[in-house]
């Protein structure tokens, strides 16, 4: 393998760079503007058992180096998901691909990672248990220990397939959350999703989102990012996927310093369709700058 590959879980990546859900579609999108196969691999769009509309409109806001969203997990559900969606994406990637899930029980998770799990074209399954903008659902499941373990427990008795636990910055101690959920069997931890933040309309005196608050990301989180990837990485035995706020291929060595075996890039497509594969293009350079034979070297090198 290159000097950019890592290994995720048992799965050989080309290249640290992953799309993170919700800024990346299912993928086909992308692949009319480049070759989205110089990616490491994605994580699609959230998937729930059921078909969700999502949140009412207005459901974006600007911020200073950033932004907040309340889409509220839309997506056609995975039976339509696994029928429609990833047939088109097999005509334009030939990678890997990781399924981000999202559920409001226990039952829904395993459903529809159960679901996942049996087609060739998944080769992770991020469980989402940290969406701040859906209520009854998501990051309720996050915030504690002992419910994210039970989501893990369920997830991993119907699947075969590396299982990621994707977990919430609006925690007081995430640390025990991802141990949590190590000890209940996950093979991967990915942090952080976004914050929870809130913008106010000053001339109608009312917030600017319909849902009041969402989730707030961009290149504003990024320290609180490497602080909790670093956290969690010391903490834990298995791999960490480091997300927030990645805008740049320094940023991606960053955050795997920190100790990330991988680096999802989010808001940065929705600036930038092309971020992606910019820093791909941009970490060869970027490693010699900073003397650096092959990328996996520097995986948590940070004590």
């Amino acid at each position: 393998m290159g000097r950019l590959s890592v290994n995720l879980c048992g799965i050989e990546l080309d290249n640290p760079v992953i799309p993170a859900s919700g800024t990346f579609g299912f993928g086909y999108e992308f692949a009319e503007l480049y070759d989205i196969n110089c990616l490491g691999t994605f994580s699609f769009k959230g998937t729930t058992k059921d078909a969700r509309f999502g949140n009412p409109t207005p459901r974006i806001a600007e911020c200073a180096m950033g932004m907040i969203n309340a889409v509220g997990l839309q997506n056609p559900g995975v039976e339509k998901v696994i029928a429609e969606e990833l047939p088109k994406l097999k005509k334009c990637f030939n990678k890997p691909v990781m399924a981000n899930v999202s559920g409001f029980s226990v039952d829904d998770y395993a459903y529809t990672c159960e679901k996942l799990d049996k087609e060739e074209q998944v080769g992770w399954l991020e469980v989402n248990v940290s969406c701040p903008n859906v209520h009854g659902g998501g990051m309720s499941f996050g915030t504690d220990p002992k419910a994210a373990a039970e989501v893990t427990r369920a997830v991993k008795a119907v699947t075969s397939k590396p299982v990621i636990v994707k977990l919430s910055p609006n925690v007081t101690d995430i640390v025990s959350i991802a141990k949590a959920c190590e000890q209940a069997g996950a093979d991967g931890i990915s942090l952080i999703n976004t914050m929870l933040g809130m913008r106010i309309d000053l001339n109608k005196r009312q917030p600017v989102i319909k849902n009041k608050m969402g989730g707030f990301s961009g290149a504003a989180i990024f320290p609180v990012a490497v602080r909790m990837v670093y956290q969690v990485s010391n903490a834990v035995e298995i791999p960490v996927i480091g997300m927030g706020g990645v805008s740049s291929a320094e940023d991606v060595i960053e955050m795997m310093m920190a100790g990330a075996t991988a680096v999802e890039i989010g808001a940065a497509n929705l600036i930038n369709p092309f971020a992606c594969r910019d820093i791909i293009n941009e970490l060869p350079d970027t490693l010699d700058k900073y003397k650096i034979n092959e990328i996996k070297d520097i995986i948590g090198v940070v004590e």
